[in-house]
């Protein structure tokens, strides 16, 4: 599949800079799952034009049916890799889809989703990680655990069981593509059906609950929720994040990269949907300018 503009990432960012390109009469596709955009649990009181309390989904979906009348095409898959390649992008996703694009808007959004449950704070660098791929040489020979239903989770206990002991992927409703679940299986990962209650240890982790009151005995516990993280694929791009994981941009919302363009919580704060949707507008015109130069 070939397009002027890939969006990764279908929150309000991503989706205003669709609607703003698509209406530039640029090929443009979103790639990404609304339910992973922290505004889909969330409920807005406080945007312009939102009488009384509004709830997240539901903008959502508007948004998404207002950038599909405009033309955009909507692909609900997590984002796996994405690389430079004789001035386009390549970008794949979980099914295998890949998508070359001549300009990239990165709408990820930035923090990582937590399992909220005891321990998980508490032993965080003391054996509880949110990266597999950061952290995987401090876990060799030991038994550990991968929590998560979606690709990231999949690929993560893949890539643990050459440096683990053990590997458990512990998964409640594993929604991640049927091959990354088969590779995951051949490399020996062992799938846990059920979900955390909370981590134990001492001064490490020794530990996970599960909510069916088993107790599973690890040295390491990978939350891996959702798909790749945004520093990830900034990586992939040959873009350097900022201490807090942020991606620098100019006015125009473009990274240093030339052709990538980023907006909203990826930028940094405020983390408001006012300031998200702005600068959505900005990167999904320019990149759709950029779209038409280059080609």
């Amino acid at each position: 599949m070939i397009v002027d503009v890939a969006i990764i990432g279908s929150g309000p960012a991503g989706i205003q800079a669709a609607i703003h390109s698509a209406r530039k009469k640029a090929k443009t596709v979103i790639i990404g799952k609304k339910a992973n955009s922290a505004l889909a649990n969330a409920h807005v009181e406080n945007y312009f034009g939102i009488e009384g309390t509004a709830h997240g989904s539901d903008l959502l979906r508007i948004g998404l049916e207002q950038a599909r009348s405009f033309g955009c095409e909507i692909i609900e898959q997590n984002v796996l890799a994405a690389h430079e390649n004789n001035g386009s992008f390549i970008i794949s996703t979980e099914s295998g889809k890949e998508i070359t694009a001549r300009s990239i808007v990165l709408a990820t959004g930035i923090q990582r989703m937590k399992l909220n449950i005891p321990g998980e704070k508490e032993f965080l660098g003391k054996g509880v990680s949110y990266c597999a791929s950061c952290d995987c040489n401090f876990f060799k020979g030991v038994p550990i655990a991968v929590i998560g239903n979606e690709s990231e989770a999949a690929i993560s206990a893949t890539l643990m069981t050459q440096y683990a002991s053990k590997v458990y992927w512990i998964t409640d409703n594993t929604d991640a593509d049927p091959t990354l679940i088969t590779k995951a299986k051949d490399a020996g990962a062992e799938i846990v059906a059920s979900f955390p209650s909370k981590i134990e240890g001492i001064k490490d982790v020794t530990s996970v609950v599960l909510k069916d009151r088993r107790e599973i005995t690890v040295n390491g516990v990978f939350i891996e929720l959702g798909g790749r993280s945004s520093v990830d694929l900034a990586i992939d791009l040959g873009l350097m994040p900022e201490m807090d994981d942020t991606i620098l941009v100019d006015r125009s919302c473009e990274t240093s990269v030339k052709g990538i363009y980023a907006c909203g919580d990826l930028t940094g704060k405020p983390w408001q949907i006012a300031k998200a949707v702005g600068q959505g507008a900005i990167a999904g015109e320019n990149a759709a300018n950029y779209s038409k130069v280059v080609k």
